[in-house]
């Protein structure tokens, strides 16, 4: 369950992210972050993450209060989560098999269940057969597919996902969606960042609207519409 309680996040020279934002997202649930540039939605990302803290209020994701969490104790909660960007962030020396394994290497899984999971996530995810290729040879929504998997095989319970079909064409982003969809009935929490209309028309999921970092719309089977 993630919980936002009166969080207000104020940047340098009082630019404000979020002003008394309040939300609850519970567990296995679908949502979209919504809102023009500058509304909010990269400061509650961050606040998820611990990159950053509020200004005053709580951020708390299964009964544990982010903000008061050390920094390094930060690792650990992103342990339980995935987190997929627009510009997938892959590694161009890396292949596609060691994209993915490179994020259980870092929490120290073993060499054995890495040979195990991966292929299983790049099956999921519908590149089977590329764990070979460098991401220089597989085209932008393949690569998206990569960060997915990256994202999922440590077996996060939150996935994050900020505006993961940007810089993707209609037809691949509605296959990335397909994907979000599949893990999400799987049972794992997604929250996702989008300025696409007809993705969130389309998914029909809870839509959490901001405005001058306020929540100004909070809508089960929600729609895009950005009017208040």
């Amino acid at each position: 369950m993630i919980e936002f309680k009166d969080v207000t996040v104020i940047y340098d020279k009082d630019v404000v992210g979020l002003d008394k934002a309040s939300f609850t997202i519970n567990s296995g649930e679908f949502v979209f972050l919504v809102g023009k540039t500058g509304a909010g939605k990269s400061s509650a990302i961050k606040l998820l993450t611990g990159e950053i803290k509020p200004t005053s209020g709580d951020v708390i994701i299964d009964g544990i209060i982010v903000n008061s969490l050390k920094r390094s104790k930060i690792p650990y909660l992103r342990r339980a989560q995935g987190v997929v960007f627009q510009d997938f962030r892959l590694l161009p020396n890396k292949t596609v098999f060691e994209n993915v394994a490179f994020a259980m290497e870092i929490i120290g899984k073993s060499k054995k269940e890495i040979r195990r999971k991966v292929p299983k996530i790049l099956t999921l995810v519908g590149l089977g057969d590329k764990g070979n290729n460098y991401p220089h040879e597989i085209s932008g929504g393949e690569q998206q597919r990569v960060s997915i998997a990256r994202a999922l095989v440590n077996s996060p319970s939150l996935i994050i996902a900020d505006e993961p079909t940007g810089n993707l064409d209609v037809e691949t982003s509605a296959d990335i969606m397909k994907i979000f969809d599949e893990i999400n009935k799987m049972g794992t929490t997604i929250v996702m960042v989008t300025h696409s209309e007809k993705i969130v028309n389309d998914m029909c999921k809870r839509v959490i609207q901001l405005d001058n970092g306020m929540v100004v719309r909070d809508e089960e089977n929600g729609v895009y519409n950005l009017g208040v």
